[in-house]
């Protein structure tokens, strides 16, 4: 075995070997297999069983996001406050209602209930990153914010095609109600395990810090960072979709999606064996020049070769991105923050689909993928500045900061 593969696995090793991560780390992956395959069931429920197209399947998973952004501050709160059961409880409930039902309602009803589903769903990716924040030193976060991403795109490669295939060859109603229940066993285990979400000798140690404290510019700047690389990713994969569709090649859709997975994993695999971190604006402005040439695509092929540099950047952007908010986030308010960065990556996925999109219509997938490359390298161009200058932010933003932490109290 190379030399340095053998550092990287035992790294991992001395991670996974803390108590509690190996356990954490499994839930995680089973929880986001409904995760994962939700979106993808509720649309071939709107297209196929409802006869609805894709603009209204689309209304729907926007309805969804829209309630996951506002939801998962909201519930860390919750979590900060009262303990991570008492949110499972709630959520764990809403979901099995939402899918439960959710076969036999109408459109207009199923947009209504999509929104609130989403805003009561369960926050598994801000629970896993804030528990690990919580069981793993500084010193090791990297190897285990590298291993969550990982494990996210393994739960993508499984979960969406469970569902589809449940969706297309059995029925809709079956694919939402296998979502449900994952949700219900996920969750469960979950509970059972209840894994830390705050360092036992903060849990009395006073009133939570002024949010003017912790609500900085270089918190901040991590979020815009966050939704700059989502979107770059995001609308990346549109643009390639897009372009083998137009092309005639939709038919390695599914090939060049599976190259650019392998490469993330590699990535993330290589960020977490590396001997130290690099700068978050680093490796997204280093994503948004990696998409660059992913305009010059042509052959099936050719999007193959020109996603591998995107996909190496991708798992380490995620866990950078990770590993800088829970080093900025206190105690007492860690889950309402890991709830932002949640949202943080929510946005970028509600925003990219969309630009990349309607790109596409008016121009064509090259400009699509010039433009959320643009997004990434200008947002690390900011996010980098930001952290040298010294001072408060100009008048406007500052006020509206200010409104923002208003209704965080």
């Amino acid at each position: 075995m190379d030399v340095a593969a053998a550092k990287g696995l035992s790294a991992y090793r001395t991670v996974l070997a803390l108590p509690g991560v190996a356990s954490v780390t499994a839930v995680s992956f089973l929880a986001r297999l409904p995760a994962s395959a939700a979106a993808i069931t509720l649309t071939l429920h709107v297209v196929l069983t409802l006869d609805k197209g894709y603009a209204a399947a689309g209304v729907v998973g926007a309805a969804a996001t829209v309630g996951m952004a506002i939801g998962a501050p909201l519930l860390g709160r919750l979590v900060d406050r009262r303990g991570l059961r008492p949110m499972l409880a709630i959520t764990l409930s809403a979901q099995a209602v939402f899918w439960g039902v959710a076969p036999f309602l109408p459109y207009s009803a199923l947009l209504v209930s999509a929104l609130i589903g989403g805003l009561l769903g369960v926050p598994v990716y801000s629970v896993t990153r804030q528990s690990l924040a919580v069981l793993v030193p500084p010193g090791r976060r990297r190897q285990a914010f590298a291993l969550d991403s990982m494990s996210v795109e393994f739960s993508y490669i499984i979960g969406p095609a469970i569902g589809a295939v449940l969706a297309l060859q059995v029925s809709s109603t079956a694919a939402m109600w296998t979502v449900g229940a994952g949700w219900l066993v996920a969750g469960g285990v979950l509970a059972l395990l209840n894994p830390p979400t705050r360092v036992a000798d903060a849990a009395d140690g006073g009133p939570p810090p002024p949010v003017r404290q912790w609500l900085d510019r270089r918190l901040l700047g991590a979020l815009l960072a966050t939704t700059a690389a989502v979107i770059v990713v995001f609308g990346t994969e549109l643009s390639m979709i897009a372009g083998l569709q137009l092309g005639g090649q939709a038919g390695w859709i599914p090939v060049a999606n599976a190259v650019w997975c392998v490469a993330s994993l590699v990535g993330g695999f290589a960020y977490g064996a590396a001997r130290r971190s690099r700068s978050l604006p680093l490796l997204v402005g280093g994503l948004g020049v990696a998409a660059l040439p992913v305009a010059l695509a042509g052959p099936w092929w050719s999007y193959a070769l020109l996603l591998v540099p995107v996909g190496l950047l991708i798992a380490p952007s995620m866990a950078a991105s990770a590993e800088t908010v829970s080093a900025l986030a206190p105690e007492h308010v860690r889950g309402l923050v890991t709830g932002l960065h949640g949202s943080a990556i929510t946005i970028g996925a509600t925003v990219a689909t969309p630009l990349a999109g309607l790109i596409v219509d008016i121009a064509s997938p090259a400009v699509a993928v010039l433009t959320v490359a643009s997004v990434g390298m200008g947002a690390a161009a900011l996010v980098g500045l930001l952290g040298r200058r010294g001072g408060s932010l100009p008048s406007p933003p500052q006020r509206v900061l200010n409104r923002f932490r208003e209704d965080l109290r």
